[in-house]
């Protein structure tokens, strides 16, 4: 009544909730709000993606502010047994270079082992949300011309920059690949408009 909102409104809104699985509506015993965790609130986001392509571009800027700086951390904190693992990550996107969905999910993983070696649970958790809407932007930028092996390529010089331990390395490395990814989508959408 305060808001001024009608109880069917406030049940349909309610559906939608529960449907995202962000509630669960009990039968006589009330809502409950089952997760608040940032990739459960943005898996339904795909649709927003769909709708524009300045929204991939936008995320693509939010990755450059962000993700520089994350390698550059970890480039000071990740243990020999992360960068074992972020080099069997590289192996297998080489071995995918041509299964775009399989090479997407190996992009993500690496760039997930990478949030955790930064060791900044703040910083993961943002990661853990651009992941999320990283989804639906790397299904569109795997099956551009080239892009795939262009990231190998990125892979193994952050890789080897995170080994050396250097963080100006690395920060320069993820910087020059995420422009490289950029620059093939906006060749897709040259204004940037949608």
């Amino acid at each position: 009544a305060m808001m001024q909102v009608s109880r069917p409104s406030l049940r349909e809104a309610l559906r939608a909730l529960a449907i995202m699985n962000i509630i669960e509506i009990r039968q006589g015993d009330g809502t409950y709000v089952t997760s608040l965790e940032p990739e459960l609130l943005m898996e339904h986001l795909d649709f927003v993606f769909a709708l524009t392509d300045a929204t991939f571009l936008q995320l693509f800027e939010a990755r450059r502010i962000l993700e520089p700086g994350i390698v550059a951390m970890a480039a000071e904190r990740i243990t020999d047994e992360e960068i074992a693992s972020l080099e069997a990550c590289i192996s297998r996107s080489i071995e995918l270079v041509d299964d775009h969905a399989a090479f997407a999910e190996a992009d993500l993983e690496m760039h997930e082992l990478i949030a955790k070696a930064a060791r900044n649970t703040i910083l993961e958790r943002f990661m853990a949300s651009l992941t999320q809407l990283g989804k639906v932007s790397r299904r569109r930028t795997v099956a551009l011309p080239g892009v795939t092996r262009q990231s190998v390529q990125d892979h193994i010089a952050i890789a080897a920059a995170l080994k050396q331990r250097d963080p100006a390395a690395a920060r320069a490395a993820m910087l020059q690949h995420l422009q490289h990814v950029e620059k093939e989508l906006k060749h897709l959408t040259p204004t940037g408009q949608d």
